[in-house]
């Protein structure tokens, strides 16, 4: 390639986190084009009417770990984001009893006192302490992933800085995050709680997108991460994004639009075009080649590494990492669209508890029973369900008088018995087993049902490009994150293929609806003159 070619940088996928990188590439002034397989960008943080007048979040469905530097650096709300808070967590259980936990501090005393007063009085302070908590781990996740091998100066200054961070924490504090990073959540939150009625609804938070159970080691750590939601300066606030989660990428790809930057949508990368040893642009599977300066891939490991560059491409070593990366997903969807709101029997009536979410998580012997038969390569009979009401909050979703009803559902293993491919056989199955869960606490719940969509890990994969239907693009796991994310030695977006970069959430700092592994990656590249 002797002649300069036309773009400076070639982002393949259009998820919200390739969005993210071709909007901090394009401001800074560099040529910049998207390529997306799908009919529309987005990836997994997608909305799509698939009922007429039904508007469904079809995979992630609420806002919670969006950076605002991100928000406020590409001025997201100019192109269109609005964020509703969500101000309550509700839970109701098999013995007619119910919990809601409110953003007024008051009602969520007298709702948690009515299962245990000890547990009330110590709420606000396990909610203090993981917001100090959150508030030390934020920097991490907002800068590039620490380098312990490394000997540069600035490396080993922001390395003492952290640890000097580490040590202005009171003692109990340091002794409460070394405790995260170890512990299970449910063996976290009873060193705070006793009752299982509070402590089964928030332990979930410790295995979304892991197939790891509430005890299992490790998943502790999973809460604080998933405490970083951060809605106009308040920890832990989720959020909708009003139109549905597609907003959040509409917004990205309009704000890289408006730097410059050039979006292709149907447009199916095969594989890197290369200039001897470096990343030199792609080829469509049409057979176009399309020449840049350099490439960074949106799409997870597997599909970057093992699809994209091809395993002949890279050292051995480097293979056996990606080979240990694990995936493993464990979660499904389901999407129903309702002719009237659930009626739930323990909380009766169209109250302000159906305006948030709504935890299924009768006991945390019962999230561990659910994770026992997904060990056996069965999708939980009672699952853990999360599910929102986005059409309270948001009208625009569905028509009025009408709603819609988004159900985040662990366990649905990717590997079943009979293996992944036998999925499309049991779908409508898993559908109406969460269905029928549903039921037991909202009676009447099916007979409201106009339409449904199902998608399970194989879908996930098979449609979005998640491998083994992981939604954040691996695990979160301690040995998954920071400086060993994807592996080690290459956390900092760069990867072991020359003009080659990582942008996604298989990368520093990892999955959610962030936005950083995008930003960050984009960064990095404007700094080492990348591009």
């Amino acid at each position: 390639m002797n002649t300069r070619p036309r773009w400076d940088a070639i982002v393949v996928g259009g998820g919200h986190n390739g969005l993210a990188c071709a909007a901090y590439l394009a401001r800074a002034g560099r040529r910049v084009l998207v390529l997306e397989r799908r009919a529309r960008v987005g990836g997994a943080a997608v909305s799509e009417e698939l009922h007429p007048g039904f508007t469904y979040s079809v995979c992630s469905y609420v806002v919670s770990l969006l950076r605002p530097w991100i928000q406020r650096d590409l001025d997201l709300a100019r192109h269109g984001l609005r964020l509703i808070p969500l101000e309550c967590s509700f839970s109701p259980y098999p013995d007619g009893r119910a919990l809601a936990r409110w953003d007024d501090a008051r009602r969520t005393h007298d709702e948690i006192a009515a299962f245990s007063a000890r547990d009330a009085e110590r709420y606000p302070a396990y909610g203090a302490a993981m917001a100090r908590l959150a508030e030390f781990v934020k920097p991490l996740i907002d800068r590039l992933a620490p380098d312990p091998a490394s000997r540069s100066a600035a490396d080993l200054a922001d390395a003492l800085s952290h640890w000097r961070r580490f040590q202005e924490l009171p003692r109990g504090l340091r002794a409460q995050f070394l405790r995260l990073m170890t512990a299970s959540a449910a063996d976290f939150l009873d060193s705070w709680f006793e009752s299982d009625a509070l402590k089964a609804p928030m332990s979930v938070s410790g295995i979304i997108g892991t197939m790891q159970g509430v005890r299992s080691p490790g998943t502790a750590y999973v809460l604080l991460h998933h405490y970083m939601g951060e809605i106009d300066g308040h920890y832990r606030a989720w959020g909708f994004a009003r139109g549905g989660t597609g907003a959040v990428s509409e917004a990205l790809a309009s704000a890289a639009r408006a730097h410059g930057a050039t979006i292709r949508t149907g447009a199916s990368v095969s594989t890197i075009l290369y200039e001897g040893s470096e990343a030199r642009g792609v080829v469509l599977e049409d057979g176009e080649e399309i020449a840049a300066r350099c490439v960074v891939s949106a799409l997870d490991p597997r599909r970057t590494f093992h699809g994209l560059v091809g395993r002949d491409r890279l050292p051995a070593d480097v293979n056996a990492h990606l080979d240990r990366f694990r995936y493993r997903g464990s979660s499904g969807k389901v999407n129903l669209a309702l002719d009237r709101l659930p009626d739930f029997t323990a909380r009766p009536g169209a109250g302000p508890h159906l305006a948030g979410d709504i935890a299924i998580a009768p006991s945390v012997d019962a999230l561990e029973v659910a994770f026992d038969e997904a060990k056996a390569g069965r999708w939980s009979t009672r699952p853990y369900i999360n599910v929102v009401i986005p059409s309270l909050s948001d009208p625009t979703v569905a028509p009025e008088g009408k709603h819609v009803m988004s159900c985040f559902v662990q366990y649905a293993p990717y590997e079943l018995e009979g293996g992944a491919h036998t999925w499309p056989r049991h779908r409508e199955a898993f559908g109406d087993a969460v269905v029928d869960t549903l039921e037991e606490y909202a009676p009447g719940l099916s007979d409201s049902i106009l339409h449904r969509q199902v998608l399970t890990p194989w879908d996930l994969e098979q449609e979005f490009g998640l491998s083994e239907g992981n939604i954040f693009h691996g695990e979160l796991s301690l040995e998954q994150l920071a400086f060993l994310r994807p592996i080690p030695g290459h956390a900092r977006h760069a990867t072991p293929v020359p003009k080659l970069w990582l942008a996604a959430s298989g990368a520093h700092p990892g999955g959610g609806i962030m936005g950083a592994p995008g930003a960050l990656c984009a960064q990095h590249m404007l700094r080492e003159r990348a591009l």
